[in-house]
C-alpha cells in the first residue's frame, strides 16, 4: 500500500514540476511520456518501472469508478519486458559440502541432512516437502507422492542416499520425538516441539546448514531444486521427463533450464579449451 502511495505521489511530483495547474484528470499522453522518460533516465530496474505504471493504471481505473475522472491514460502503456533471471543452482561438490555440514547424531542433523538428500533427489518445492506425509512415501518402489500446485499430483523416484537419510531420520529421530511427547500424526518434517515445518522454518534451516560449509551467499529451497534440474539435463535427461517430475504446467517453465545449462557448457568451454578465446 505504502509502494502504491509513493508512486502516485512520484507521479504528480513529476508532471507538476512542468505544469503546476494540471490535475490528475487532465493528464494526456504526452504527461504519460514524459513520465516514463523520467523513469528511464532514472535507471530504474524494469520491473520498478512496471510496478509504477501498474499502480497508477489502478489509481485511475479507481477514479474512473468513483466518477472522478474519465481519463485512462495508462491504457495501453508497454513496459520494457524484465529479464528472465537464470535460477541459481549448486555445483555437485557444492551440495556434497551442504550434505557433510549435517553429519552428526543430533535430532537437528538426522532431519536436517534428510531434506536435503530429499529435495535434491526429488527437486520438489518447499510447500510440498513441508505437507509431506508418510502414507505419500512408497518404499519398496522408492516413489513419493507429491501433492503439487493447483491439486496436481505427480509421482518422483528418490534414491538410495534420500532413503538411507529418511529411514535414520524417522526411526532414530522423529519416532522417538512424537512418543516423548505423547503426539501421534503423520506429517514427516518436524521442529523440536514435534510440529510440521512452515516454509519460513524450511529456508532458516537451510540458511543456518549453509553458514556451517565455506560456500558463501545465501541459500534457498527452490535452489536445490534448481540444482536437481540443472543436473538432470547436464546428464543427458530430456525436457519432458524433467517437466514431469518438476510439476511445471507448461514447458516453458521448464525451458529455463536448457539456457542454464548452455551458460554452464559456454564457461567451461571458455576455461578449458585454450583456443576459446583466439
Amino acid at each position: 500500500m505504502l509502494a502504491y502511495q509513493r508512486d502516485i505521489q512520484n507521479f504528480e511530483k513529476i508532471v507538476t514540476a512542468n505544469d503546476q495547474a494540471k490535475s490528475f484528470a487532465k493528464i494526456d499522453g504526452l504527461d504519460v511520456s514524459s513520465f516514463l522518460n523520467t523513469l528511464d533516465q532514472a535507471d530504474l530496474a524494469a520491473s520498478t518501472v512496471a510496478r509504477k505504471v501498474s499502480s497508477l493504471r489502478t489509481f485511475y481505473n479507481f477514479l474512473n469508478q468513483q466518477q472522478l475522472s474519465n481519463n485512462t491514460p495508462f491504457i495501453g502503456v508497454a513496459t520494457k519486458k524484465q529479464a528472465k533471471r537464470l535460477p541459481q543452482f549448486f555445483y555437485g561438490k557444492e551440495m556434497l559440502a551442504l550434505l557433510k555440514a549435517c553429519d552428526g547424531e543430533t535430532f537437528a542433523d538426522r532431519r536436517d541432512k534428510a531434506i536435503i538428500e530429499l529435495l535434491y533427489a526429488t527437486g520438489m518445492r518447499a510447500f510440498e516437502l513441508v505437507n509431506l506425509t508418510l502414507p505419500q512415501l512408497d518404499w519398496d518402489k522408492q516413489i513419493v507422492l507429491v501433492h503439487g500446485k493447483g491439486n496436481k499430483d505427480r509421482y518422483v523416484p528418490f534414491g538410495r542416499y534420500a532413503k538411507a537419510a529418511l529411514e535414520v531420520y524417522l526411526q532414530q529421530s522423529r519416532q522417538p520425538l512424537l512418543t516423548k511427547l505423547h503426539l501421534a500424526h503423520n506429517v514427516i518434517f518436524v521442529n523440536q516441539r514435534g510440529q510440521g515445518l512452515t516454509t519460513r522454518g524450511l529456508a532458516y534451516i537451510l540458511s543456518q546448514r549453509i553458514k556451517k560449509t565455506a560456500l558463501t551467499g545465501d541459500i534457498h529451497p527452490h535452489m536445490i531444486r534448481h540444482t536437481f534440474a540443472t543436473q538432470m539435463l547436464e546428464n543427458g535427461a530430456d525436457l519432458r521427463t524433467v517437466q514431469e517430475l518438476l510439476g511445471h504446467a507448461s514447458l516453458s517453465s521448464t525451458q529455463i533450464y536448457t539456457h542454464v545449462t548452455m551458460t554452464h557448457l559456454q564457461k567451461d568451454y571458455r576455461k578449458y579449451f585454450p583456443r576459446a578465446s583466439d
